[in-house]
């Protein structure tokens, strides 16, 4: 028994690291997937400055709530596929590390959403 329980036990941490891994290239593609679809929107919009800056920040809002759901999901089957604690922590320190990230691209999305000139004001032209 010694043994099984040995061999299940290496087997349960590299399951374990896998889904660490896993879960984060998920994070770190929709990351990136966010700052590119922002980049998109901004330069093939057919809005004013005004309406394409609201709607980043909408955007970005879902976007980030959909990230957060999605973490969330991960985090709860990690917690029921794996019962120890060292994957809950390592899903915890991803999903907090999307939330920072996520924080983040909301500060400065907002930022450029509040900037009270416009670029063509300020002598620049795209």
């Amino acid at each position: 028994m010694f043994i099984q329980d040995l061999i299940e036990q290496r087997m349960r941490k590299a399951r374990a690291r896998v889904a660490k891994e896993t879960a984060k290239n998920v994070a770190i593609g929709l990351s990136i997937g966010v700052a590119l679809g922002a980049a998109a929107g901004v330069l093939l919009a057919p809005k004013s400055g005004k309406e394409t800056r609201e709607d980043i920040a909408s955007g970005t809002k879902d976007v980030i709530e959909k990230v957060k759901d999605k973490v969330e999901e991960v985090s709860d089957v990690l917690k029921k596929e794996f019962d120890g604690r060292e994957v809950v922590k390592s899903a915890k320190a991803v999903s907090k590390k999307v939330e920072e990230k996520a924080d983040d691209v909301k500060a400065k999305v907002k930022k450029a959403v509040t900037s009270k000139e416009p670029a063509a004001a300020k002598g620049q032209v795209a």
